[in-house]
């Protein structure tokens, strides 16, 4: 019967479950002492103590539709549920305690290898097997790194990102809608089903997050949607669709936490501070930087997400050169933008001076 259920569906009533599971949510933080605390960091400059309930509320709506929908609940889906219930779990345990990043890494590689365990991993590489250049054993050694790459770089980058309120909720709703989209047209029926309760799940998220402003994700919420995002783009399979340029799908769909985590390693790098400090030298503080206004800095990086998720549809329906001209134009362009937004000074530029003054 359930079987029957649309993607719409599922998304209209993961939005009900999430938003109404909130206050639920808040107060399981409340009694885990999950609060992030003003001051407690230098990029941590929010007026109030805040609950860090992102992550409960998540898991929860995503348990939810997997008790309601069993029969939508593949193996692959069941793996990747289960791998992000490991994210969450060390995700949860850096909210309450703040972790350095060797758990971090230990967590997500947990999650990583529980996929790949499974089968849930990317097989381009095999074609360099199939065409007699590699062996199969060193295909599959390749695939493997590139999986554990993709995996745990867009979960670090969506928690990276998660710089002010809604934007990882907003990135979120983005990426899963373009995700369901692509879904259809590959013909795949239950990633487009999950990807529609991820984009459900998100827009609850950006309710309490941004809207009603009760809440933030902390990393139990932002690793586990970018773990989920990442895991749905190596599921992703178009459909006579040409496997030379395909692949670009999922990392355009992604390329805006993409490029704000090579902002900010590469920014650090070049000035010899620790890359998993937290600092105000993201894309959104180099737009507030700028002159931006918050709200407006926040609407720009989704913006810029929306016109690149634009792009990746449009090179379906290119000829597979014409798309990896597209592609690569874009990764140039970013490089650029990059470059140039990297010299601009950071909000911590700014308070310095403003101390020095």
């Amino acid at each position: 019967m359930d079987f029957m259920i649309s993607p719409l569906f599922s998304m209209l009533l993961s939005i009900l479950v999430s938003i109404g599971f909130g206050h639920p949510a808040m107060l399981l933080a409340r009694r885990l002492d999950l609060m992030d605390i003003p001051g407690s960091a230098s990029h941590k400059i929010h007026a109030r103590p805040t609950l860090l309930a992102g992550g409960i509320l998540l898991i929860a709506t995503l348990a939810v539709m997997a008790l309601l929908f069993r029969s939508w609940v593949s193996r692959e889906i069941l793996v990747v549920l289960g791998g992000a219930g490991v994210i969450f779990l060390f995700g949860l345990w850096d909210d309450r305690k703040g972790l350095s990043a060797g758990p971090k890494l230990i967590g997500q590689l947990i999650a990583s290898c529980f996929l790949i365990s499974f089968g849930v991993q990317v097989h381009f590489m095999t074609v360099l097997s199939i065409a007699g250049y590699i062996s199969p054993q060193i295909a599959q050694l390749l695939n493997i790194l590139i999986t554990l790459l993709w995996l745990i770089g867009i979960t670090n980058a969506l928690n990276m990102i998660d710089s002010m309120d809604g934007i990882v909720a907003g990135l979120g709703v983005i990426a899963s809608a373009y995700f369901w989209g692509a879904a259809r047209l590959a013909d795949q029926p239950i990633l487009s089903f999950w990807s529609a309760v991820l984009l459900g799940s998100s827009v609850g998220l950006y309710f309490w997050n941004k809207i009603a402003a009760k809440f933030f994700l902390g990393d139990s919420g932002a690793q586990t949607i970018g773990f989920l995002l990442a895991s749905f783009g190596m599921m992703y399979s178009p459909l006579n669709r040409s496997p030379e340029s395909s692949w670009i799908v999922p990392i355009l769909l992604l390329g805006i936490p993409i490029f704000d985590t090579t902002l900010v390693v590469l920014s650090r790098l070049k000035r010899r501070q620790k890359v998993g400090s937290g600092r105000q030298d993201h894309t959104y503080h180099r737009l507030i930087a700028l002159g931006f206004s918050p709200n407006y800095a926040v609407l720009a990086v989704h913006m810029a997400a929306l016109l690149i998720s634009l792009i990746a549809f449009l090179t379906l329906y290119l000829h597979p050169w014409i798309a990896l001209v597209f592609f690569f134009f874009i990764i140039l362009f970013g490089f650029a933008f990059l470059l140039w937004l990297e010299r601009k000074p950071t909000l911590d530029d700014t308070s310095r001076g403003n101390e020095g003054a």
